[in-house]
């Protein structure tokens, strides 16, 4: 069975202004199903990563966004996954549970209302009440035992149990106990945060159910046990005044074995594997307060977006271009290889060409002897990158915070140190205190 979720969109709801204007107020929970006109791969042939171009047709929603707004994606997991859940649970996909948007069938809370991509810390956790107390000891009661000779020379032995409670063979106990594996498990898994750690990274719930499945977990139980199934943000990648009436998003597919299964991320699979154009997909918009472009179009600015972080950069240099400013504009990107992952070539290139991109520096990490990355390029031109800076530039960073943006944020603080002549101190005061946030002029969308 294929889901199709019925939002707002679909039932519309709006509201009529004085003037015979439609006013909607599409969000999180109330969002708008737009049509996909373009799903096609950005990598070249040979590259081990595959990021995608979308496009999303607004229609008459009257959705309107700026440069540097993200775009938020409602899915829906795939039927596969939830019908392995539900085979490994052993329950019925109809009967009905309580959740909170109200009584639905199991099948359509896994597959609209709740995650099940990532299994979680809360749900193993609450596994402890299906347990038995004490040290969790099954009885076993033998009730038959043969035995046949061999070439070792054993003896045949049989005994069938007549249904007496004392009527057992000689030299066996009537019951014997043995501790269930699952116990010892979530025991371990319970009393060592590492392990929980280990225990869940990359895993699904196919995976923890097979280690925990035949604990007689009903559909009710399961659920409740569940997160919500959230909307994904994605930086936007176009401008409103140069792609009208459309928003694109640059979407880094998530691939990746985990306990013999192939598996994907549950919004990139869900946009990559089961959605084509012409279909439907449910969208709301996210503003941002503080990453957009200087009010002064004669401001410089700086960008350093490698990987997808090209995609608000994108939406920069297109809304620059429209608006004709006569502030310079510097790009730092890259990624693998330049046949690979140069996201977006033609078009870069052709703003170099053009003017509309003064620089552009490009790093390959895996071409070359050495791996180069968009931090050691801004350590080769830290004095040109002050001299914009110290002129009023602003300074922009996209992309993983866990490793590029904390690089690129030490290596500005470094070059503020090395070329404004400050120490090491009094520059990490400027970048953190100076730039970010009494002048707003270093400017981060990270995750």
């Amino acid at each position: 069975m294929k889901y199709v979720r019925l939002s707002a969109s679909t039932i519309l709801t709006s509201v009529v202004s004085l003037s015979g204007d439609i006013l909607t107020d599409w969000n999180a929970k109330n969002p708008y199903t737009s049509t996909i006109t373009e799903n096609h791969i950005l990598t070249g042939n040979g590259s081990k990563k595959e990021t995608r171009h979308i496009v999303f047709d607004l229609g008459k929603s009257g959705l309107n966004y700026k440069a540097g707004d993200a775009l938020g994606v409602i899915p829906v997991t795939s039927s596969e996954l939830v019908d392995d859940v539900l085979g490994a649970l052993g329950v019925d996909a109809d009967q009905i549970v309580e959740t909170h948007v109200g009584d639905v069938s199991l099948r359509e809370a896994l597959s609209l209302h709740y995650e099940i991509h990532q299994a979680t810390k809360k749900f193993i956790t609450n596994l402890g009440s299906k347990f038995n107390s004490g040290d969790s000891q099954i009885e076993i009661r033998l009730v038959k035992r043969t035995r046949s000779s061999t070439s070792s020379g054993l003896e045949t032995e049989q005994w069938s149990w007549s249904g007496d409670a004392d009527d057992y063979p000689s030299n066996y106990s009537p019951t014997s106990t043995i501790i269930d594996p699952a116990h010892e498990l979530w025991n371990k898994l319970t009393q060592d945060e590492k392990s929980m750690e280990d225990y869940l990274w990359g895993r699904d719930y196919i995976d923890v159910l097979s280690d925990f499945g035949h604990l007689g977990i009903t559909g009710q139980e399961f659920v409740d046990s569940l997160g919500r199934l959230k909307p994904r943000l994605y930086s936007i990648a176009s401008s409103p005044d140069f792609e009208a009436g459309t928003v694109h998003l640059t979407v880094a597919i998530v691939r990746y074995e985990g306990q013999g299964r192939s598996k994907t991320g549950l919004t990139t699979g869900y946009l990559a594997d089961r959605i084509s154009v012409g279909d439907g997909v449910e969208v709301f918009m996210s503003p941002t307060r503080s990453f957009i472009l200087p009010e002064d179009g004669a401001n410089d600015i700086i960008m350093v977006g490698p990987g997808t972080g090209i995609a608000p950069f994108r939406a920069f240099l297109q809304q620059r271009k429209v608006d004709e400013s006569k502030g310079r504009n510097w790009l730092f990107f890259g990624d693998w290889t330049k046949d690979g992952e140069f996201l977006y070539r033609e078009e870069i290139e052709s703003y170099v060409e053009d003017g509309t991109i003064d620089r552009l520096d490009l790093a390959w990490s895996r071409e070359g002897p050495s791996k180069v990355y968009v931090q050691h390029l801004m350590e080769e031109n830290g004095a040109e990158i002050w001299n914009w800076i110290d002129n009023g530039g602003y300074f922009y960073v996209c992309g993983d915070k866990n490793r590029m943006a904390r690089d690129v944020h030490s290596t500005l603080i470094q070059i503020c140190s090395q070329h404004g002549g400050m120490s090491d101190e009094d520059a990490k005061h400027y970048v953190e205190r100076t730039l970010m946030k009494d002048e707003k002029r270093y400017l981060r969308d990270v995750y």
